[in-house]
């Protein structure tokens, strides 16, 4: 591969932008259409106990025409003008009045604000509408409806939950940031008044979310569905539980593998994972080190098993029967975060978690490792708390963390059920399914969770590595020792052998390629062979490193790494010979980049997006007098929008995009990519956004020149070097 493709880039003069498109309905129509919603917005939250409204303040929802997405248009000055403030947000549909387009306005994704001030706030609001409308902001033109939220829907999928013999277990949503303890303080002494037992002291805070378990009966929880800043009320979650479609069955009547006898290649790069532990006789602790996370109790054999068999899997990928594998690329520093009372205490989640985030918290990993974490599948309207604790934690981009998608994807469970499983949702992090085949043919593994993910983080799982079946299992070493190799299968062990990929690049190369980079790699070679988006992501990793880092004879792959500027354009060349190309070229691009996310907002989670737009020809304009070259689209909508049914600017919002097209010769000429960073904050305009790091990759193949790349190396000697490797490795992984 040649890196240092930064040096090919360059920011831009941003180009002319048509004016923005003006609102449905004119400044006379919102008035006269939101007054009596107003009114009875206000009537409605008075009635609510004074013990459900923190210091007198309650949280109003108000719904953005769908018209009406983009941050610019995001009603903040109206807010200002009556000291309310955005709490939070999800994404809903509506049917609108009326809108701009042709044709009778049809259901379409919107986003509903939740917005909290002093009751007398909404109340002066309301009063504006009949007695001073020239007062209110002409933002109201851009508004859907206004209402209060109905208790009722702050209570969701109930029927799941656990019961006991005090009701049912429940994870508590307020919309409470860590500075607002008397939001917390009124809510504990609410639910105390109607005898609902709160664990508070287990209390997460996450962006503007606080979490808190509970237990409630369905009485209690109707009544605490009145309290102002609840979010919502739903299933407390469960730790995922070993089934046996993980569990270790030896192989008797397979060979032996040898153990390598020598230590890591790099002993200095170490992996965190985060498991049911290591037993202190295993025979990989010549690799890999077991820690107990703070405050874990006494080992559970069936776990135990579990980390030992995801260790082996990180270490030496599925292993080949009477074969001694490779020598280890680094060391392991495996955290036991699991004991024997994560199935009996109906909190352990929360304990788990914290766990896993005290270990972050200390210490710098670049790499991770999850094959555990809860049982819920992904809920496009609220974000779990596992997965805002770990999107905060890689938002900068500095680390790789590849996480089993669950193994909930068998056929027969409602389609809700087989989705992935969080924390695999997180935009930040690496989200791998199973291939049940390492043979061409494969296909995704029957157990193996599906997409889609939430949007943005549409494209989910990220890719599939092997993990096994019934008819190709995947082999670790026995926990009993002495070589003995066991088979087993699960999402649990393809994460651990994709991030190995990684963690060898990372050896063979050192520091010249960020995590991100790696990252982008993965998804850049990664095949889908023709599959469904849903099933397998952008496809399954290679099992060999050659087809990531070597570029065959017409082929030429280029790593770009560094920073975006918020609001400023930069200008990446695509590597062209200076000779031009012949015959049929293709391209292929995979950009990815970190983003701080904001968890009370779903739909608008993360707080980075990129407008790519490529420029295939330097010389063909749209128009004699523009500036930039004529623009072509490159990263096709569909490969998110798969039932139409996204919002229109979706896509800028994904942290991955992965695509390649094929062009006849003449219509490229030093071909480039303009890269936009975005930044918003709760769906708003963005005050003080930081620069957020990024990667991208692109090969260019062209048949006919099997020369393409020394002739890309002469053309950009000085700029482009091939990435020189610090340690030796073999290819074949």
């Amino acid at each position: 591969m040649l890196g240092y493709g930064e040096r090919l880039t360059g920011h831009v003069q941003a180009p002319k932008s048509g004016p923005p498109a003006g609102p449905a309905y004119s400044f006379e129509e919102a008035i006269d259409r939101l007054r009596p919603q107003a009114e009875t917005l206000v009537g409605k939250l008075q009635t609510l106990p004074d013990g459900a409204c923190p210091d007198n303040e309650a949280v109003g929802t108000l719904t953005l025409h769908p018209q009406s997405l983009a941050k610019s248009y995001h009603p903040q000055k109206l807010l200002n003008s009556y000291n309310l403030r955005q709490v939070g947000s999800r994404p809903v549909e509506v049917t609108p009045s009326k809108w701009t387009k042709k044709g009778k306005p049809t259901q379409s994704h919107t986003t509903e604000l939740y917005v909290a001030g002093d009751r007398t706030a909404f109340a002066r609001w309301a009063e504006d509408f009949s007695n001073d409308p020239g007062r209110i902001p002409e933002a109201i033109q851009r508004l859907e409806s206004v209402h209060a939220p109905v208790p009722g829907d702050r209570l969701r999928n109930l029927e799941y939950a656990d019961s006991t013999n005090e009701g049912f277990l429940v994870e508590l949503v307020l919309h409470a940031r860590a500075h607002d303890e008397y939001i917390v303080a009124a809510f504990d002494a609410f639910s105390r008044e109607l005898g609902v037992e709160l664990d508070a002291d287990r209390r997460l805070y996450v962006g503007g979310l606080c979490f808190l378990p509970g237990e409630a009966t369905r009485d209690q929880l109707g009544s605490l569905a009145k309290f102002a800043f609840l979010r919502t009320a739903r299933p407390l979650s469960k730790m995922r539980a070993l089934g046996p479609i993980e569990r270790v069955a030896s192989s008797s009547d397979q060979q032996a593998c040898p153990l390598p006898s020598e230590g890591p290649k790099r002993p200095d790069l170490r992996v965190a994972v985060f498991d049911g532990g290591l037993d202190e006789e295993s025979d990989l602790g010549k690799w890999a080190t077991s820690i107990d996370a703070p405050d874990v109790a006494a080992a559970e054999e069936v776990y135990l098993e579990h980390g030992h068999s995801v260790t082996s899997a990180l270490l030496f990928g599925s292993l080949e029967p009477g074969v001694q594998p490779e020598q280890p690329c680094a060391s392991i520093d495996h955290y036991r975060v699991v004991d024997g009372s994560s199935q009996q205490d109906p909190f352990e989640l929360y304990d788990v978690l914290r766990r896993i985030d005290d270990v972050l918290s200390d210490n710098s990993y670049e790499f991770l490792n999850l094959s555990l974490g809860p049982y819920s599948t992904v809920e496009d309207d609220d974000v779990h708390p596992w997965t805002a604790v770990l999107d905060a934690y890689l938002a900068d981009g500095k680390a790789l963390a590849a996480i089993a998608v669950g193994n909930n994807g068998e056929p027969g469970l409602d389609p809700t059920e087989r989705r992935i499983q969080v924390p695999s949702d997180c935009v930040n992090g690496f989200a791998v399914g199973a291939a049940d085949s390492t043979r061409e043919g494969w296909k995704r593994s029957a157990y193996s969770a599906l997409g889609p993910g939430r949007s943005p983080g549409l494209v989910k799982p990220d890719a599939l590595d092997f993990g096994g079946s019934s008819t190709e299992p995947f082999h670790v070493y026995d926990p009993i020792g002495g070589g003995a190799i066991a088979r087993t299968q699960g999402t649990s062990f393809a994460a651990p052998a994709a991030l190995r990929r990684a963690v060898a690049m990372r050896t063979h190369f050192g520091d010249r390629l960020s995590p991100l980079a790696l990252k982008a790699l993965l998804v850049h070679s990664a095949r889908d062979a023709g599959l469904d988006r849903s099933h397998v992501g952008w496809g399954k990793v290679p099992g060999s490193l050659e087809d990531i880092m070597v570029c065959g004879d017409g082929e030429v792959r280029v790593v770009y790494q560094g920073e975006l500027t918020p609001g400023r354009y930069l200008r990446a060349q695509i590597p062209m010979p200076d000779t031009g190309f012949s015959g049929r070229v293709k391209i292929s691009a995979t950009f990815t980049y970190a983003t701080l996310t904001d968890p009370q907002d779903p739909g608008n989670y993360t707080r980075s997006g990129l407008v790519v737009t490529f420029r295939p020809h330097d010389r063909k304009f749209a128009k004699n007098d523009s500036i930039d070259p004529q623009p072509k689209p490159f990263f096709k909508k569909n490969a998110f929008d798969t039932e139409g049914a996204l919002r229109g600017d979706a896509q800028k919002w994904e942290t991955v995009l992965n695509r390649e097209q094929g062009f006849q010769a003449k219509s490229l000429r030093n071909p480039v990519f303009d890269i936009h960073y975005n930044a918003r904050s709760n769906g708003g305009l963005a005050i003080g956004a930081e620069r957020i790091r990024y990667a991208l990759v692109v090969t260019v193949t062209a048949p006919r020149m099997p020369e393409l790349y020394d002739q890309v190396v002469r053309t950009y000697a000085g700029r482009l070097e091939a990435l020189r490797p610090v340690l030796e490795l073999p290819l074949q992984v």
